[in-house]
Formats: structure tokens, sequence, C-alpha cells
């Protein structure tokens, strides 16, 4: 399941959660510690790491 970092708009606090795809399309994560629905999502940097044969 992919992790996601939010940070809410009201209070400032960053949190992660886990959520299935069909999860994060609804759009629905609230703050866990004001309960706030102004949340919004952080974009992290990604790389994929592999092994190159020879």
């Amino acid at each position: 399941m992919p992790t996601y970092t939010y940070v809410c708009k009201d209070c400032n606090k960053q949190f992660t959660q886990m959520l299935t795809l069909s999860q994060h399309d609804r759009n629905k994560v609230t703050c866990p510690k004001c309960n706030s629905k102004k949340v919004e999502q952080k974009y992290a940097a990604f790389f994929a790491v592999s092994a190159k044969k020879s």
C-alpha cells in the first residue's frame, strides 16, 4: 500500500497515511491533530534502484 505525506493548512502538522489507490482518489483525508479537512499532499522525490546485469 502506498504511503502519502500530507500537511494540514490549519495547524501546519505534517503526517503520513497509508492509503489504497481508491482511498487516495476519494481524497477524504483529515488531519489527525485537529480533524481539519484542509490538507495538502506533499510530493516526495522518488527514484528507482535497479541492478544492471552484465
